[in-house]
């Protein structure tokens, strides 16, 4: 850890192996990497790590939620309730239909 100016700069030491590639970049993504690496204070390759890390978690959470069909079959099978949890449910909300005033009734 070094001390300068009134600033902590702390190193790294990378465990990791990383392999050089090259790839095109339009005008502007290239400017929002450039824009996102100083804001962030890291370099436009961790920029990039951090937004492929980020668009594969999305990813592998999108892909681990239902489809909307089995989302139905499930709601359609209980949505988890059992047959007794349902029925207390139901009695519940219509206890406190019944129990409510509306402006007219007051």
């Amino acid at each position: 850890m070094l001390v300068k100016a009134g600033h902590v700069v702390i190193r790294y030491h990378m465990t990791y192996t990383l392999t050089r590639t090259s790839m095109a970049l339009d005008g502007w993504t290239l400017r929002a990497l450039k824009e996102l690496a100083a804001k962030w204070d890291v370099s436009k390759a961790e920029v990039m790590r951090r937004a492929v890390k980020r668009a594969k978690e999305d990813a592998d959470r999108e892909a681990a939620l239902p489809k909307p069909l089995e989302a139905l079959d499930w709601l359609h099978d209980g949505g988890g309730l059992t047959v007794k949890e349902a029925a207390a449910h139901r009695e519940q909300v219509r206890a406190e239909r019944l129990a409510k005033k509306y402006w007219w009734e007051a």
